[in-house]
């Protein structure tokens, strides 16, 4: 990568997978489980290029919508992918955490990634924070409630309290990444990423390899950031 800067926070939104095995005559399903793999592999690269934080849109809460044959073999991928593969994140001394609601995550996926969390919670050399069953809306919702069950009085709230009750205490986003040319944020992460900076590659998400992310981080040396001045 030929660039002096890289986000302290990426965020990738996963898309394009169905899309990419359908244009094959194949069985949606079969773009996921290439999705994964190039995952994991862009995964260890964007790490060995000092990204810190990671945030990826793995499953939206609507994504329960699509065809039940699509939604269970996701599920069992997700169980292979946090009992297996993503352990590899370990080794690159990654800290794995989720963000989402657990219900209605099947209990075999709930045991998966309390799993990896255990695995990795003691890693220091990035963060990699999974959206699962996530939406942006929600998430806001759920932190309401957190401060409401803590007995927070209206006065004591503040930007600060907010953000110590969302799904994780990360830092802000400074770059997302949306593959498949869609041109929208579709509910992730919707507070962390005030004053984002956004790409929307063509790409399919399992045709976007390491020199993608290389054009990708070009792109993003050469935004002017002025968050919200002139």
């Amino acid at each position: 990568m030929r660039n002096e800067k890289v986000p302290n926070h990426l965020g990738i939104i996963v898309d394009g997978n169905g899309r990419w095995a359908e244009k094959r005559g194949l069985n949606r399903s079969l773009g996921h489980k290439e999705g994964a793999d190039n995952l994991k592999k862009l995964l260890l690269y964007i790490y060995d290029k000092k990204v810190p934080y990671v945030s990826i849109y793995a499953f939206s809460t609507e994504n329960f919508k699509r065809e039940k044959s699509e939604v269970d073999f996701l599920m069992n991928l997700f169980v292979t992918l946090f009992t297996k593969e993503f352990l590899t994140l370990k080794e690159k001394g990654v800290k794995v955490v989720f963000s989402g609601r657990r219900d209605p995550l099947p209990k075999k996926v709930l045991k998966s990634m309390d799993f990896l969390e255990e695995e990795t919670k003691e890693q220091k050399n990035g963060v990699l924070n999974i959206c699962l069953n996530y939406g942006g809306q929600y998430e806001l919702v759920d932190a309401v409630k957190k401060i409401v069950e803590k007995g927070i009085k209206q006065e004591e709230i503040t930007k600060e309290v907010l953000e110590e009750n969302l799904y994780q205490t990360l830092p802000p986003l400074d770059f997302i990444i949306r593959t498949s040319g869609e041109m929208r944020s579709s509910n992730f992460m919707i507070y962390q990423s005030a004053y984002a900076e956004y790409y929307f590659p063509d790409t399919l998400f399992p045709d976007f390899h390491e020199e993608d992310f290389d054009r990708a981080m070009d792109v993003y040396n050469k935004r002017n950031r002025r968050f919200g001045g002139n």
